[in-house]
């Protein structure tokens, strides 16, 4: 087993929550608020209904399916509640990893912590963990461009945070990393930007598969002797650092450096969001007036060119869509993704009037920027133009804490009362004095 592997796994099988500066346990628990409330957003959308109801009569358990007031086996409901937390595109991610750490990670969690009646300080300590190695294989690792980063290094921040909540010492806290990283998916991208909503349940197959490689783990499996490198180093990627997976371990922490998300779609969208905002800040703008929409950003964003979505999923990947919507529905909330802005004609009219194109220079500037600069020509021959770097909601620019409590109370609110939202919001950001995360959610 190679060295970095050796200190990788110790450090987390040593890993403890008052090690943290209470800024990141505060922060922790804004993630875990915000990853919920992506749980029960999507947890209303039809398919997640349906599928819900046909898992939970299955596969019952005694893990929550948050929004749907069934419980289910502990796999199962990390599955259900991993999908629902990418089905509106409102989850947090880390744009050094390239990725959503925290929807691959929590559900595992709440469903082992809730089956075995752990306290919340166990969750959030396997959450802070989990996020922080499944964001550090990202970091480390290159995935290949055709490759969806959904259900690839999230499986082994699951299985890390699974096996902290286990308790397990270095030696089966390595032998669970190499396990967990022959189990990644080959998600494809062509699913995101053509409406493959299949693409919706790589997380939660994540989720699911990091429970599997404990269980695996606990009957004597084992994996190769350094599965990340392998895995990531020449299968789903062609470059795997392991020095960047122990650098700097311990001071400092990815979840301090993650995004929050307002816009109901693609982050890559997010930055011509921004820049619109800032247009329309200065000037009022009917749709009527625009002639044409011209959105200069780097390569990710500008693969997003699609005018006409096959369905809501493709909506919340095509930054016409996103331009369109915006001007002609008034906000990016998660309504302005439905199926009834999808068949929106005025909307669709004016998405067709939208370009994007990479200016290789921003590509370059990655992943420290995210920049984008977006022109609105109107009928009447003015040209309104707006240029951002920072994306709002990350670190160099993040959402106020009243802001993502809002987020929060609008998607909880499609499937719970208010006076219930808040209870479970005010529970989880003191999730390390909770005695038992099965009461979390009454």
């Amino acid at each position: 087993m190679p060295a970095w592997l050796d200190t990788l796994a110790a450090f987390a099988a040593d890993f403890r929550l008052d090690t943290l500066p209470p800024a990141t346990i505060e922060q922790a628990g804004w993630v875990a608020i915000d990853s919920v409330g992506a749980i029960l957003g999507g947890a209303a959308e039809p398919e997640m209904v349906a599928l819900s109801a046909r898992l939970a009569e299955d596969e019952p358990g005694e893990s929550p399916i948050l929004g749907f007031a069934r419980c289910a086996a502990p796999a199962t409901a990390a599955f259900l509640n991993g999908a629902a937390g990418t089905f509106l595109e409102m989850d947090e991610g880390n744009r050094f990893a390239r990725g959503h750490p925290a929807i691959h990670v929590l559900p595992a969690i709440l469903a082992i912590a809730a089956r075995r009646r752990l306290p919340g300080r166990a969750a959030l300590e396997a959450l802070v963990l989990g996020y922080e190695i499944g964001a550090r294989v990202g970091i480390a690792a290159n995935l290949r461009p055709s490759m969806h980063p959904h259900g690839t290094w999230g499986t082994v921040g699951a299985a890390a945070a699974i096996a902290r909540l286990r308790g397990f010492d270095a030696a089966r806290m390595a032998e669970t990393l190499n396990v967990a990283s022959s189990l990644t998916l080959a998600s494809s991208k062509r699913t995101m930007l053509e409406g493959g909503t299949v693409r919706n349940a790589y997380a939660g197959v994540s989720n699911r598969l990091g429970l599997l490689a404990i269980d695996l783990v606990d009957a004597g499996f084992c994996g190769e002797r350094d599965g990340l490198t392998s895995v990531f180093g020449s299968v789903v990627s062609e470059r795997f650092d392991s020095a960047r997976m122990i650098e700097g371990l311990g001071t400092g922490w990815q979840i301090d450096r993650n995004y929050f998300k307002l816009h109901s779609c693609c982050r890559y969208n997010h930055g011509a969001l921004d820049a619109l905002e800032l247009v329309l800040a200065r000037d009022s703008v009917a749709p009527e007036q625009v002639a044409r929409v011209e959105v200069e950003s780097y390569l990710y964003a500008a693969e997003l060119d699609d005018p006409e979505p096959r369905n809501t999923l493709g909506a919340k990947f095509s930054v016409p869509f996103a331009i369109a919507t915006r001007l002609v529905r008034g906000s990016t909330e998660v309504e302005n993704f439905t199926w009834d802005a999808v068949r929106d004609r005025r909307v669709l009219a004016l998405a067709q009037r939208v370009s994007v194109r990479e200016d290789k220079a921003m590509t370059a500037r990655l992943p420290a920027v995210r920049p984008a600069r977006v022109a609105l020509t109107l009928t009447d021959g003015r040209t309104l133009e707006a240029a951002v770097e920072a994306n709002r909601g990350d670190d160099q620019d993040p959402y106020s804490r009243d802001e993502l409590a809002t987020k929060y109370a609008s998607l909880a609110a499609r499937v719970w009362p208010a006076d219930r939202a808040s209870r479970v919001r005010d529970r989880l950001l003191l999730l390390s004095a909770q005695p038992n995360v099965a009461t979390l959610f009454d």
